[in-house]
C-alpha cells in the first residue's frame, strides 16, 4: 500500500472528519475511499468517451429520426395558448 500527503483546505478536512466520525471510520479510510471512487469513476468515464469516439470514427451515428424519437420520449410538447 502506498502513502502520500494531500493538502486540502481546512474546511474540507473538517468536513471529512465529520463524515468519518459519523461513519465510525478514520480520516485516512474516508480519504482513501474517496480517491478510489474518483479514480474508478474517471476510468469509466474516459473508457466510455474513448468507446464513443471509436464508434464515431467508424461511422456509427444515430440518424436524425432516431434522435427525434428519443427526444420525443422525454420532452413534453409545449403548451399552446
Amino acid at each position: 500500500m502506498s502513502a502520500f500527503t494531500v493538502r486540502v483546505p481546512d474546511e474540507t478536512a473538517k468536513r471529512l472528519d465529520q463524515l468519518a466520525e459519523k461513519q465510525d471510520r478514520s480520516r485516512s479510510y474516508m480519504a482513501a475511499k474517496a480517491i478510489e471512487d474518483f479514480v474508478a469513476r474517471e476510468e469509466w468515464q474516459l473508457a466510455e468517451i474513448e468507446a464513443g469516439l471509436g464508434e464515431a470514427e467508424s461511422g456509427q451515428f444515430a440518424s436524425s429520426d432516431d434522435v427525434a424519437r428519443v427526444i420525443a420520449k422525454f420532452v413534453l410538447p409545449a403548451p399552446r395558448s
